[in-house]
C-alpha cells in the first residue's frame, strides 16, 4: 500500500519524506487555505514547491465546477510538473472532464467519493485514482471502511486499473483497516502516520533494555 500525506504544509511533507516511506501528497483548497496560501499564483507556486520536495504523485485540485473550466484549470495544473495528478470532483461534469483527461493521457484523482456507484463511474471514465472519504462517512454514522471493501470487490470483478486512494483518514486504525481491505493508497495527516510507529510495549521494552544496559556498564 502506498502512503500519501494529506496536507499543504511543507514542513510536514518534508518530515514524512524523511521517514523514507512517503509515496505522494494530496491537497485541496481547504488545506491550502489552512496554510494561508491564497491567490492563483501563490497556489501554483506552492504546488511546484511540493513537487520539488517529494518524488511521487501530487494531487492538485481544480476549483471550476463546469467541464470547460475543469479542462482549462486541469491542463494548467498538469503542465506544472510531471508528477501532478489533476484532482476532479465527483459530479457529472467531473466525469466528463476525467474522460477527457484520460483520452489525453493526463492522470486524474476523482475526489469526494461517497458511494460505490460514484466509484464505478469514475473508473469507467478512466480515473487514475478515486478518493473515498472515510471520516466524513463515519461522521454521519456510515462505516467508511465498508465503502472501501465494496469498491475493492467491484474493481477486482472487472479488473479496473483505477486505484483506491482512501482519504479523510482520521486515525491510525483507519490506515490498518485500509491495508487489510486492499486499498491501493491511503492519504493521511502526519500525526496518523507517525502514530503507527507508537506502542506502549515498545516504549516500555526499550526503557528496560536501556536500564539493564546501564546497570551492566556502571
Amino acid at each position: 500500500m502506498k502512503f500519501f500525506i494529506d496536507t499543504a504544509n511543507l514542513a510536514d511533507i518534508k518530515e514524512a519524506y524523511n521517514l523514507g516511506i512517503l509515496d505522494g501528497v494530496t491537497t485541496n483548497p481547504s488545506l491550502m487555505a489552512k496554510e494561508g496560501i491564497t491567490g492563483q499564483e501563490n497556489i501554483l507556486n506552492h504546488y511546484k514547491e511540493i513537487c520539488d520536495t517529494v518524488e511521487g504523485d501530487v494531487s492538485a485540485e481544480v476549483i471550476a465546477t463546469d467541464f470547460e473550466g475543469m479542462v482549462k484549470e486541469g491542463k494548467e495544473l498538469a503542465s506544472l510538473h510531471k508528477n501532478i495528478v489533476v484532482k476532479i470532483p465527483m459530479t457529472t461534469e467531473g466525469i466528463k472532464a476525467i474522460k477527457h483527461f484520460s483520452n489525453k493521457g493526463i492522470r486524474t484523482n476523482c475526489t469526494l467519493i461517497f458511494s460505490a456507484g460514484q466509484a464505478l463511474l469514475a473508473a469507467k471514465a478512466g480515473a487514475t485514482y478515486i478518493s473515498p472519504f472515510l471520516g466524513r462517512l463515519d461522521d454521519i454514522s456510515h462505516n467508511g471502511l465498508d465503502l472501501v471493501e465494496q469498491i475493492r470487490g467491484i474493481y477486482d470483478n472487472y479488473l479496473f486499473d483505477t486505484e483506491i486512494l482512501a482519504a479523510s483518514v482520521r486515525h491510525p486504525m483507519h490506515i490498518i483497516k485500509c491495508a487489510e481491505l486492499g486499498a491501493d493508497v491511503v492519504t493521511a495527516p502526519l500525526k496518523s502516520i507517525l502514530a503507527l510507529a507508537k506502542h506502549p510495549l515498545t516504549d516500555a521494552g526499550l526503557a528496560q533494555f536501556l536500564a539493564d544496559h546501564a546497570k551492566g556498564n556502571q
